[in-house]
């Protein structure tokens, strides 16, 4: 048994981290192509269809956890960009970082990782705006947060290969331990059992994983082989994206950062919409 989950723990591990490093040096090279510029002028053009469309872009072009989002929400907030568009950057960076989306895609099929782009956006994008008709924009702190500084991205083979480097170091640990977790339930955990008590047909743990999600601060490269050892064992994939969504939207350390700029009403509008958005994006790959 040991033998099996230590050949299991360096395939996942040597895949991963050629993916990882592939796709990285990939995404940081065409970086240099991108104009950031444009962009935060369609963030605060009177556009605002355009407006949604370019927050979800630089969402998606900012890879970044849950945690690291926050610094560059509070220069979004000082730079007087529409609440709403902020919002939808909040909810939206964490669950759409176009290496890990790559790496979803090779592992855990390109048809999942479509739907999960598609339902993760919209909700991000359901849930920004309600927040702003709601008015919540009165529930953000006066607050000076350092931490993130823009800066120019050149298109530079040197410069690609710096973040790519810079960017293993903070997430292949994340990487590794998803691995080691994955392989070990792939050798010891029984296949049967798994299949039985987290099935298909037990719904209800939808909602569970979601709730459960939030505080374990699984990241989603952590989530990704995880979640293929689960499935592979029948586990059914409403609950696993379910709990995927709610560990990457949120987690303890970010609720503490955000109750630091935000104010009590707002936080706890924050967690239910995490919840709201992962149980319901479980439900919608349950049915599918």
């Amino acid at each position: 048994m040991l033998q099996e989950i230590v050949i299991s723990f360096l395939k996942i591990a040597l895949e991963l981290t050629g993916l990882f490093i592939v796709i990285t040096f990939v995404v940081s090279l065409l970086q240099g192509f991108i104009p950031f510029e444009k962009i935060e002028r369609h963030l605060t053009g009177k556009n605002k269809i355009a407006g949604v469309f370019f927050a979800i872009i630089f969402a998606f072009l900012t890879p970044f956890c849950s945690c690291s989002t926050i610094p560059i929400v509070v220069t979004m907030l000082k730079k007087k960009l529409p609440f709403g568009l902020v919002m939808i950057f909040l909810f939206s960076s964490p669950v759409l970082d176009p290496t890990i989306l790559t790496i979803m895609g090779v592992i855990l099929g390109w048809k999942v990782t479509l739907i999960y782009i598609v339902v993760t956006a919209t909700f991000s994008i359901v849930i920004g705006l309600a927040l702003e008709a709601l008015g919540m924009e009165k529930a953000v702190k006066n607050v000076v947060m350092s931490g993130y500084q823009e800066k120019t991205v050149p298109f530079s083979f040197r410069y690609a290969w710096k973040e790519t480097v810079d960017l293993m170091k903070s997430v292949y640990p994340y990487l590794f331990i998803g691995a080691a977790i994955g392989a070990t339930i792939y050798g010891i955990v029984p296949t049967e059992w798994i299949s039985n008590t987290f099935g298909a047909e037990h719904w209800w743990l939808i909602p569970l994983a979601a709730v459960v999600g939030i505080p374990l601060y699984i990241r989603l490269s952590s989530m990704i082989p995880i979640s293929q050892m689960l499935i592979l064992k029948g586990m059914a994939l409403g609950p696993v994206m379910a709990m995927m969504i709610s560990s990457a939207g949120a987690s303890l350390p970010e609720v503490m950062l955000l109750k630091s700029i935000f104010k009590v009403q707002l936080v706890i509008l924050f967690v239910l919409s995490v919840i709201t958005m992962s149980t319901l994006s479980g439900f919608i790959f349950y049915l599918l």
